[in-house]
């Protein structure tokens, strides 16, 4: 039995009694308080990798793996979903499979990691909404495919991104759909009507909102607003200055509300270290000191360098929101879209006790464990 103490995001100072790694009471402190607030572990549903290790990398170890889930719990992070961005089918099955051997190996990895996050290859093939994704692989969307993915997975594919532009998309959507899989639109094109179908369809979730998209579109109507209305859809966004400018950031949270929106890193395997030029899978990319991350030779953004807390941080700065409202965007917002929340994502009895101690001096987010 281990007793932490620490304040709620409420101002309550309680006691936390943890056995075998799951919350069994909660009770007021008795005698001194504490100043550091207790959380809970941030959800990231788009990470693909950390620290130099990249989860698209078919030669990344478990080993690696290992150390990236242990390093990016520094930040905060307690449960994720590792994501594997487009790429060939050997390519993707090199990458599962990786992930899979992590999972059955090391226990520590199979409770952070909640579910595997495919992000792509059925996404559009324009510049600009492809992003960084190498377009010599994408593709339509293939049922056989993805299941034959989800086979090498042992199920545990619970994010899809795609683009419903694509002819037959409506049906491939209702039918992953109906594994409950989320399906998240993103690096899209499609028409308003197109993005209306897929959520009749049952895609449930936007991939960073707002970005993977054309430098210019039209004003009105287009594939941001249409998703950025729908009250289908959770809004996922990358807040770290450089994927939405603060008062874009301010707009959409209020227009998806902070009860529908959630944060994620999107974070590369060059998150944690020096500017310079990394790898995103096969894919060559430049960190500025600015910690922009770029596709060289383009305007075009690739991944970034986020991490949860500084996420935290800046939604707070750009948005005028709590802390409490903050940290819901990275905690139990992500575990409702996933359909995990009686398991992760808040402090209750009979949770897992996935708590973090934390100082929050109205500007900055710091991690003690």
């Amino acid at each position: 039995m281990k007793t932490i103490r620490g304040k709620l995001l409420t101002g309550q100072v309680v006691d936390i009694c943890i056995s075998n790694g799951q919350i069994t009471s909660i009770e007021p402190a008795a005698g001194n308080g504490s100043e550091l607030y207790l959380l809970p572990g941030f959800i990231d549903l788009q990470l693909n990798g950390y620290l130099g290790i990249d989860f698209n990398n078919p030669a990344t170890t478990p080993e690696e793996i290992l150390t990236a889930i242990r390093e990016v719990r520094k930040t905060g992070v307690t449960s994720l979903c590792p994501t594997i961005i487009t790429g060939s089918a050997d390519h993707i099955e090199g990458c599962i499979a990786n992930l899979v051997r992590a999972i059955e190996l090391y226990p520590e990895v199979d409770r952070a990691v909640i579910g595997l996050h495919i992000e792509g290859p059925y996404i559009s093939p324009e510049d600009g909404p492809r992003g960084a994704h190498p377009l010599a692989d994408v593709r339509p969307p293939d049922w056989d495919e993805f299941h034959h993915w989800q086979d090498l997975a042992g199920g545990r594919i619970r994010i899809l991104t795609l683009s419903p532009e694509w002819p037959g998309a409506v049906e491939f959507i209702s039918r992953v759909a109906a594994t409950d899989v989320v399906v998240s639109i993103g690096h899209t094109a499609a028409s308003p009507n197109q993005i209306a179908s897929a959520v009749d369809a049952g895609a449930r979730m936007s991939t960073h909102l707002g970005n993977g998209s054309h430098a210019k579109i039209d004003r009105h109507p287009n594939y941001i607003w249409e998703q950025l209305g729908s009250d289908d859809l959770w809004g996922c966004f990358i807040v770290d200055g450089h994927h939405l400018p603060p008062s874009v950031v301010k707009c959409m949270i209020r227009a998806k509300s902070v009860a529908h929106s959630i944060l994620v890193t999107d974070a590369i395997a060059a998150a944690g270290l020096l500017p310079g030029m990394h790898k995103l899978g096969n894919i060559e990319v430049e960190v500025l000191p600015s910690r922009r991350v770029n596709l060289p030779g383009t305007p075009y953004l690739a991944g970034s360098v986020l991490e949860m807390d500084r996420a935290i941080e800046m939604t707070v700065a750009f948005s005028g929101i709590s802390l409490e409202e903050a940290v819901r965007m990275a905690t139990i917002n992500p575990a409702r879209a996933l359909g995990v929340e009686d398991e992760i994502g808040s402090i209750k009895v009979g949770m897992r006790a996935d708590l973090l101690l934390a100082n929050w001096d109205k500007t900055n987010l710091t991690i003690k464990t």
